[in-house]
């Protein structure tokens, strides 16, 4: 059985250390969403609420714009992912008479990157067979050109 010697012990433990430092990220400015959590989550729950106002209104553009080009969607139905052309063209199917936000929280991950998490329940108009729908989302949200873009979401059926 080898060992070491203190020495390479020592360096071995630096080593570890330093590689558990956090990595460096741009520094923000002060007052900036990214430097102030509040702001940063009021600016998404606005991105989010945008979101769902477009399906709601069937606004295919206002709901392209928030995605990035290599946006990737998954939803509860089962029927695999979606590319963003996929996602703005389910804008026409969409009978989305209303919905309650809720429970959103933003988890920075750097300057440029963020997870937004939310529970939202859907109503569909009278008549219809499933009047509710409540999901659980999870959207990474990338920023690009100095805009923020949604670049993945992912539903959950929550019962």
């Amino acid at each position: 059985m080898r060992t070491l010697s203190a020495g390479a012990l020592s360096v071995v433990l630096a080593c570890l250390a330093w590689s558990q430092q956090p990595s460096a990220t741009t520094p923000q400015k002060p007052g900036t969403a990214a430097s102030n959590p509040a702001r940063l989550t009021e600016m998404f729950r606005a991105k989010v609420t945008a979101e769902w106002d477009a399906f709601k209104k069937k606004d295919k553009q206002a709901y392209s714009n928030l995605l990035a080009d290599d946006f990737i969607g998954i939803e509860d139905d089962g029927e695999g992912t979606r590319k963003k052309t996929t996602a703005v063209a389910e804008i026409d199917k969409s009978v989305i008479h209303d919905y309650k936000l809720f429970a959103l929280t933003v988890t920075p991950i750097d300057a440029g990157a963020a997870l937004v998490t939310y529970e939202i329940t859907f109503e569909f108009p009278p008549g219809v067979q499933v009047r509710f729908k409540r999901v659980f989302v999870s959207e990474l949200w990338l920023k690009r050109g100095g805009e923020w873009k949604e670049r993945f979401y992912q539903e959950t059926r929550v019962r």
